[in-house]
């Protein structure tokens, strides 16, 4: 989508790199992040969305497997998601704003915890971009970088809990076209890098149509085909699974035990 060009005179791109230079250490970071909201909307546009429920599909290249994606979110911080496999079946994750949670056919039910979890709660947050202050406790610009022949802001963010990611935001639009971070898994740690383009308005708010995820060995395409905002949320939508609660029981009836253990030592 993005459209490559090169500088050939050595002159040339030594002066396009100085004035990047003078950019970066002009603009604040604070700024780019603000920026970003008011070029795909505004702040009154996005905290006029209460819920919002987005379709799409998902493809893991190379190996061939399709689904259908859906995601609801209510505000502040409840979500529920479901990617249907035709081939594999369900898999399914949300959170109740506390509890963030997994359920699949290869790992079974899991409660997420720590980072994982820290990182599922920022990430499913509706309207998270006008209230970034609330993630995150800084925010730095690390200079300019090309990505996909575009000259990019590189704002490196620091969450309140977790390690640093990175996004990076096209200089001439102010769109994030990219983003780079850490994450947990039940196998171990991992860098997750997404790319974002095809932005479209979507109920007067612009936001990616395609989005890209590349993690370990795994290539993953989304196609987002249709976004509903405050649309009605089916009832109970982002109760705790009975698998989840069965497992927060458990987990509760082992510390009473292992409590009652060190307490007749």
């Amino acid at each position: 989508m993005f459209l490559r060009f090169r500088i050939t005179l050595p002159a040339l791109l030594l002066l396009a790199a100085a004035g990047a230079a003078v950019a970066a250490d002009d603009v604040k970071p604070e700024a780019i992040l603000d920026k970003y909201v008011e070029v795909t909307g505004g702040r009154a546009a996005y905290e006029k969305i209460k819920t919002e429920v987005t379709t799409g599909t998902l493809e893991i290249t190379g190996m061939g497997l399709n689904g259908t994606l859906t995601i609801y979110q209510a505000a502040p911080d409840k979500s529920y998601t479901v990617i249907d496999f035709a081939a594999m079946g369900k898999a399914e994750e949300g959170s109740d704003g506390q509890v963030a949670w997994s359920i699949n056919g290869m790992q079974g039910a899991r409660i997420k915890e720590g980072d994982e979890r820290a990182t599922t709660l920022r990430r499913d947050a509706l309207n998270a971009d006008i209230r970034w202050h609330d993630f995150y406790k800084k925010a730095e610009l690390a200079g300019t970088e090309d990505v996909a022949g575009k000259a990019c802001y590189k704002v490196v963010l620091t969450p309140n809990e977790g390690s640093p990611e990175t996004r990076y935001y096209d200089k001439s639009s102010n769109l994030l076209v990219k983003l780079v971070m850490p994450i947990t898994t039940p196998q171990g740690a991992a860098t997750l890098e997404m790319g974002l383009s095809d932005y479209r308005d979507e109920g007067g708010i612009l936001m990616p149509h395609t989005i890209t995820q590349k993690v370990a060995d795994a290539d993953i395409l989304v196609k987002i085909e249709s976004v509903k905002r405050n649309a009605e949320i089916p009832a109970g939508r982002f109760d705790v699974p009975a698998e989840i609660k069965a497992l927060q029981t458990g987990n509760k009836t082992g510390e009473k035990k292992t409590e009652t253990k060190t307490d007749k030592k």
